[in-house]
């Protein structure tokens, strides 16, 4: 599965622009602010029906527009499939395949999955547990659809019973048999959503420490555990347990909306105990590893978008991550570099087949179309 082409009208900073994109490997170079990371996020949009860095749609309307329109074409088996996303302000989002609209947004994803490694992944590692059970439920999701169902709906069951503990708290009547009902559903769902993210991590894990190793170029031993309450007890008695606390707070304080992942190095904590330089491998093998499960599980293998990988790592760990996401395991990948020539000097060493686009005010362009008119 790779994109064929992409087109963007009012998505963020280019008013209107395009690109026809090569199979294997894309580099799109230009000074910092000209609109690289736009276009990544535009791929990711069309995959996933949102951007990666916004989590209002709205926000990526160019200023001054009122609508933003992208269309990208993909090739899976052999066929051609085209998506729309079109956003309009004080409207609902269109989402097409084909020219046919989705009745939900959610049937869409998984069919083109994307790989996404920016610099603002360290949060992976440093911030709070919804960053990290954010990670969780996209990968899951992105080839179980039946996981992503169960999500949706035990997060609305949630806002539910929240909403009932928020008014028992205010008006302290009883509201027990109610409680119940919401508890039922709620459980029901979140069983599941425990079931499967223990049997991904546990199949996950030897992923995470194969590519830890081939990027970071150590022996040093790395693990992900899935840490979940629901680990120890059944989520009705956390729930019957928790429910006078839960009165108190106004607020649903168990379940798997809760969970976290631990990142270990060396056996520690890698918030406490790991560099930067290891923070930012383990994030990047986190993020490749997702290719390399879902590869060996026989699901569509995702396109892979690295941004800003050259100013972030060092040079060993770049060469070690590119001849990584290159190699025969691997398939499209998109790439953000301020330096024109450093890409495509790798990849004319690796003989591996690549375009590279520049990108400066607001326009895309082969950089063989701009050598050809500098020698003119």
């Amino acid at each position: 599965m790779f994109l064929s082409k992409i087109s963007l009208l009012n998505f963020r900073n280019y008013p209107e622009a395009s690109f026809e994109a090569d199979q294997h490997v894309n580099c799109f170079t230009g000074p910092n602010g000209s609109g690289k990371t736009n276009l990544l996020d535009a791929i990711y949009y069309l995959s996933m029906t949102k951007s990666y860095f916004s989590s209002a749609d709205n926000q990526n309307i160019r200023q001054g527009a009122s609508l933003f329109i992208l269309q990208g074409d993909f090739v899976k088996n052999g066929i051609r499939e085209t998506v729309y996303a079109g956003v309009k302000t004080g409207q609902k989002k269109q989402f097409k395949i084909n020219q046919k609209e989705y009745e939900r947004l959610a049937d869409h994803i998984g069919l083109f999955p994307v790989v996404m490694v920016a610099p603002t992944d360290q949060e992976l590692v440093t911030e709070g547990s919804e960053t990290r059970r954010k990670f969780l439920d996209v990968v899951i999701s992105q080839y179980d659809h039946n996981y992503l169902e169960d999500l949706i709906q035990y997060h609305q069951i949630l806002s539910h019973r929240n909403a009932l503990l928020k008014d028992l708290q205010r008006h302290r009547e009883k509201g027990g048999e109610t409680l119940d009902i919401w508890d039922d559903r709620l459980i029901s769902f979140g069983n599941r959503i425990h079931a499967k993210r223990s049997v991904f991590i546990s199949e996950f894990e030897s992923h995470f420490e194969t590519t830890y190793k081939s990027i970071a170029g150590t022996s040093e031993p790395v693990a992900v555990h899935y840490e979940s309450r629901m680990n120890q007890e059944g989520l009705r008695q956390l729930l019957i347990n928790g429910r006078q606390k839960d009165i108190d707070q106004g607020f649903t304080g168990n379940g798997i909306h809760k969970d976290d992942l631990l990142l270990q190095l060396n056996g520690m904590p890698a918030k406490k105990f790991a560099s930067q330089g290891q923070q930012k491998s383990l994030v990047t093998a986190l993020k490749l590893a997702q290719y390399t499960y879902l590869a060996a599980r026989g699901f569509t293998r995702p396109i892979v978008l690295l941004d800003d990988i050259f100013d972030k790592l060092d040079q060993q760990r770049v060469s070690r991550l590119l001849h990584l996401v290159t190699g025969e395991h691997f398939g499209q990948v998109f790439i953000t570099d301020t330096d024109p020539n450093r890409a495509a000097q790798f990849f004319e060493k690796t003989g591996v087949p690549f375009k590279v686009f520049h990108v400066q005010e607001n326009s895309i362009q082969p950089l063989t179309v701009l050598q050809n008119e500098q020698q003119q």
